[in-house]
């Protein structure tokens, strides 16, 4: 069969596929300001820069005719989706987003949202983390996401306390030795 024939479309199969990690269940996206503002930065530059860009380079390669074989019309087709596709899944998060200033636990030595915690393991390693949200954590960065196994098994309590997680080798008990918050900015 003829290219010229078939029929394009601007839903592929891969549409479904999310370009992050999927929020638990009740569908709140807890973050950052920061985070916040990363999200809505990026989705204005696609809105603003980047599908305009593509949009005007898929217009003129489609005015160059034979569609079937022009590379600059079907690449712009295809980031136009992949575009569409982000815009969709970053709408979707800032829509469930709700925003959490984790300077308002300053001083306090309970886990929560935005705590950077110091810890023990058993053998006697030390580790730090940050609970960030799902789409602003970075493990590089020791930063964990607030559904991440650690993060569950930290959330409530306090400096002093014995937590248990659950790893992919059995039971592991780890010590919370420091809470910390960010300062509020004056």
């Amino acid at each position: 069969m003829s290219k010229a024939f078939t029929r394009e479309t601007d839903t592929p199969e891969d549409d479904d596929v999310p370009d992050g990690p999927a929020l638990p269940a009740g569908g709140k996206n807890y973050m950052t300001q920061a985070g916040h503002d990363r999200l809505r930065a990026e989705l204005l530059h696609l809105l603003d820069v980047e599908r305009p860009r593509v949009v005007e380079v898929v217009h003129w390669a489609a005015s160059n005719g034979d569609r079937s074989e022009n590379g600059d019309y079907l690449y712009g087709k295809k980031r136009l989706r992949e575009i569409d596709r982000r815009i969709r899944f970053l709408t979707k998060r800032l829509d469930a987003a709700v925003v959490v200033d984790p300077s308002q636990h300053h001083g306090k030595d309970q886990v929560f949202f935005g705590a950077t915690v110091r810890f023990a393991r058993e053998d006697g390693s030390e580790t730090t983390v940050t609970i960030l949200g799902i789409d602003e954590a970075d493990t590089t960065q020791g930063q964990v996401s607030w559904v991440s196994p650690v993060a569950q098994a930290l959330l409530k309590a306090r400096e002093g306390d014995e937590v248990r997680l659950l790893t992919p080798t059995g039971w592991e008990t780890l010590e919370i030795l420091e809470v910390s918050y960010p300062a509020a900015s004056a």
